[in-house]
């Protein structure tokens, strides 16, 4: 696969200065796919690598018997703190500038620092019908797949959105298909998690639901740690809009620790879910987890896990690890589930367990990472998508 992007657009806005980026990889049956990120720092580069990591997610879930094909990879981002007073005029400003993307090949959604709501609401006020409008031509019925997607985003479980729980409900089956291979009890099985927003939040409700015991949890105020399990519904009821948990829910067992401390931590299961480049090659000599689950983009630097394997530390990557939310969009509005809560966490864990089942597979067969055999299982569908339905 070429590693040039097919595009790659930059933009200024014209009132603060601050910098947005748009990197198409690849587009497939004319369109690609993926979100739009908001944070401080955010460089074209890392888009880059997001936009790449898109193109391999979607070939990852191909299914030709399925109505949802993959489309190509494809990404935003915006260097602005989400929390900043002017956060929300840039992002309807870079909507607008992007608009002619995203209404013929860009279909994008949240990502970290934004929520669906918020890229909803920026869009409408950017002119736009949808921030996924561009695929609207590849449905059968559009009518019926869009009140299917709206249906599925009214739905709520215990108090939260079915669409900020099913990529979660995906990073948690992954982590629970790796402990089952390594013949891990979940009773006793300890949980570290950096970053408590959407992907987060979702992944500590499953793992906890599934008997595993979190025991820390980062988020912008630092790590709240308790060796004998945190009360995650209580934290997640306790979030504001950017996963920051309110202390005063704090219970007498429950300590504050430093904002890196969640790397640290005495766990078997690390999640980062927060930012890319958490752990680089210094950081990995502090991780004493056997089993790194990447629900963040890129959240571990190459060199570091080069180490991390070496000392026995196992890396599901992003590319498989968080693939649920996108392909539950998809699989929705293409009917290939209907907007039922139990129906798309079956789905999304019945195809997160087939994806980590062949990774982790592949990796043993080859002598190699789980990274590089998930590289080298999107090698080989991505000439089958190619062939099938036209690439560039």
């Amino acid at each position: 696969m070429s590693t040039a992007p097919l595009l790659s657009v930059g933009w200024t806005d014209h009132v603060t200065g601050r910098r947005g980026h748009l990197v198409v990889d690849r587009l497939v049956r004319g369109v690609a796919s993926g979100g739009l990120r908001m944070r401080e720092g955010c460089t074209a580069e890392e888009v880059a690598g997001l936009a790449r990591g898109m193109t391999m997610k979607e070939a990852l879930h191909y299914d030709p018997s399925a109505r949802y094909v993959p489309l190509g990879g494809a990404k935003g981002g915006i260097d602005c703190d989400p929390r900043s007073p002017e956060a929300y005029g840039v992002l309807v400003r870079y909507l607008r500038a992007m608009r002619p993307y995203i209404e013929r090949f860009w279909t994008t959604g949240e990502d970290l620092g934004l929520t669906q709501d918020l890229v909803d609401r920026a869009a409408a006020e950017a002119g736009l019908v949808s921030s996924i409008q561009a695929v609207y031509p590849l449905l059968d019925d559009e009518a019926a797949a869009r009140a299917r997607l709206a249906d599925a985003f009214a739905l709520e479980v215990d108090g939260i959105g079915l669409d900020e729980l099913v990529g979660g409900c995906g990073v948690a089956e992954a982590a629970l298909a790796a402990l089952d291979r390594a013949g891990t009890p979940y009773a006793g099985a300890r949980v570290s998690v950096q970053g408590f927003g959407t992907m987060g939040g979702a992944t500590a409700r499953f793992l906890a639901r599934a008997g595993l015991r979190v025991v820390a949890v980062a988020d912008v105020k630092g790590t709240i740690v308790n060796p004998d399990g945190l009360d995650v519904e209580a934290l997640l009821a306790a979030r504001d809009a950017h996963g920051a948990v309110d202390r005063a829910v704090l219970r007498p067992g429950d300590r504050e620790e430093a904002g890196d401390a969640w790397l640290a931590a005495d766990a078997e299961v690390l999640v980062p879910a927060a930012v890319s480049y958490a752990v680089d090659a210094a950081g990995q000599e502090r991780v004493r987890a056997r089993l790194i689950v990447e629900a963040a983009n890129m959240p571990v630097l190459p060199e570091a896990e080069r180490l991390l394997a070496a000392r026995g530390v196992t890396v599901l990557p992003d590319v498989v690890v968080n693939s649920g939310t996108n392909a539950w969009w998809w699989w929705t509005l293409f009917g290939d589930v209907e907007a039922d809560a139990e129906a798309a966490f079956d789905r999304v864990r019945r195809a997160m367990r087939e994806l980590v089942g062949l990774m982790l597979d592949r990796a043993e067969a080859d002598g190699t990472t789980p990274r590089a055999a998930a590289h080298a299982l999107v090698e080989e569908r991505l000439p089958v998508i190619a062939e099938r339905y036209g690439w560039y």
